[in-house]
């Protein structure tokens, strides 16, 4: 059972400045062949767009396990999530970062959450994941947390 799921796909600007392969592309292949250049623009576009929408990582609660992009770790570890948005976010992902702590942030979503952890065996003292929904996604972790206390 799912309580929480995001894919942390980029933003539509990101795209947009994609664009700008299109032409790139044509200009360095035009002198030799234009057909080349067109064709270049299309498959390396195309592949930009595959490559950023694949490898989004996802951010997700289920069945007690906080995950966000490769990492997991059982909700039962975690203590009180943080959310943080304006320049909260800003310090928070600069100069108020902690070496040490765990990131999954993407700079096309401001917004961050800070997950304490609480496992003596980990070197990380937090989780910074970047989230459009950091309000959302706070209490899905309570609630998860509340849930295996419940049990």
């Amino acid at each position: 059972m799912s309580t929480y799921r995001e894919r942390l796909n980029p933003s539509a600007r990101v795209y947009i400045y994609l664009v700008l392969l299109v032409p790139a592309s044509i200009l360095v292949f035009a002198p030799i062949n234009m057909l080349a250049g067109i064709i270049c623009a299309i498959v390396l576009y195309g592949g930009s767009v595959t490559a950023l929408l694949v490898l989004s990582p996802v951010v997700e609660i289920e069945n007690g396990v906080f995950r966000a992009g490769k990492a997991r770790i059982p909700v039962s570890l975690l203590g009180e999530p943080e959310a943080f948005t304006g320049s909260a976010a800003t310090l928070a992902r600069g100069q108020k970062l902690d070496a040490r702590a765990w990131l999954c942030i993407r700079g096309w979503i401001q917004p961050v959450v800070k997950v304490w952890v609480h496992d003596p065996q980990d070197p990380v003292p937090y989780w910074l994941v970047s989230t459009r929904n950091p309000n959302e996604l706070v209490a899905a972790l309570e609630r998860a947390n509340h849930e295996l206390a419940g049990q």
